[in-house]
């Protein structure tokens, strides 16, 4: 293999490198976002006086979909139960 070959070799890796490393740093972030989200529903349902089973905590600590908790965080500040925050709760 020439050195130019190996040359573009060595620069394409670090380039796929520091692609992955730019995912990694974007997922983390959207997973510390979403974590923080779900901690304001929780929140929001707490201060309201709206218990919370583990159940109920564990399905909000893991949404992921921003859209999701989002429209969640704005009914758990006015709905008078956990089950008119969260869709399909029986």
């Amino acid at each position: 293999m020439s050195a130019e070959i190996r040359a573009w070799v060595k620069e394409y890796e670090q380039k796929l490198r520091a692609e992955a490393r730019t995912e990694g740093h974007r997922e983390g972030l959207n997973e510390g976002r979403a974590e923080e989200a779900a901690r304001a529903v929780l929140t929001a349902l707490r201060v309201r006086g709206i218990a919370v089973p583990d159940v109920a905590r564990e399905r909000i600590l893991a949404e992921k979909d921003p859209d999701t908790l989002e429209r969640w965080l704005e009914r758990a500040i006015v709905a008078g139960s956990l089950a008119e925050v969260l869709d399909g709760l029986s």
